[in-house]
């Protein structure tokens, strides 16, 4: 099963990582679950000029904080629940594997489910139409996000018998948008939003929950620190209360 993994993979930009994770009792659970990061190419904000003018962080520092700062976020959240393994907490431990995730997994964006009444989403068929002897593909207007598929049947198993995890939290994506005006635009009319897409599966490859968690993000907080313990905390509650909700109807 392992030799999966023997594939030769293109490397990751090495993420900035303290290594020092803050102190938080385990809970006691039958489930174990791993953190699987966003890919570096899976962050998408529109407020990096802010932040590196108040910090002067460049473009790949700020998204390795970031990148670390909601795994630690996570971590802080699911610990007092169960047993969390963190691909961030050692990366000369876990960077091959960590990048073989990468390599075996595919992303679909769907239909935003249904938090109140679940079903994993499914990829949905273009409707197609002949009006007028031309080609019309009709647009779908809901609200999608980018979900995570996995391509080998074997990565789950894998990593389950080498972590002892039954549970596995893909961060698909993070973005951090202006909802109207232009980045450097901090007046009272403009907005802004962290969306994080998510996916939960199950040792057996089930997917239990996905979809996006978020918050708003005044226009005044441009500090790395404050979105993480702030903002991504929101975020990395509602995301834990969702997992805790899934297992509990499982």
């Amino acid at each position: 099963m392992s030799c999966v993994f023997c594939l030769v993979t293109k490397g990751q930009d090495k993420t900035i990582n303290s290594g020092n994770k803050p102190a938080v009792k385990e809970g006691a659970s039958k489930h174990k679950i791993m953190i699987i990061p966003f890919e570096n190419r899976m962050y998408l904000s529109e407020i990096d000029f802010m932040i590196n003018k108040e910090t002067k962080l460049n473009a790949k520092q700020i998204k390795a904080t970031m990148r670390d700062g909601l795994n630690e976020q996570f971590y802080k959240k699911l610990k007092p629940k169960m047993p969390v393994v963190d691909l961030l907490e050692d990366t000369v431990k876990t960077k091959k594997d960590l990048e073989n995730i990468y390599q075996y997994l595919s992303y679909q964006y769907v239909r935003v489910p249904d938090q109140n009444n679940y079903k994993p989403p499914v990829k949905e068929k273009e409707e197609k139409t002949i009006n007028n002897g031309q080609l019309v593909v009709e647009s779908n207007n809901d609200a999608r996000f980018m979900n995570a598929k996995l391509k080998n049947a074997s990565l789950v198993p894998y990593l389950g018998g080498k972590y002892k995890t039954d549970l596995y939290l893909f961060i698909n994506e993070l973005d951090i948008k202006m909802l109207n005006g232009s980045p450097a635009d901090i007046s009272s009319t403009s907005t802004r939003k962290i969306i994080l897409h998510y996916t939960v599966y199950t040792l057996d490859a089930k997917e239990i929950n996905s979809g996006i968690a978020e918050v708003n993000l005044p226009t005044n907080v441009n500090s790395p620190a404050k979105i993480i313990n702030t903002y991504f905390a929101q975020l990395a509650e509602m995301v834990v209360s969702r997992i805790e909700k899934a297992l509990a109807v499982k």
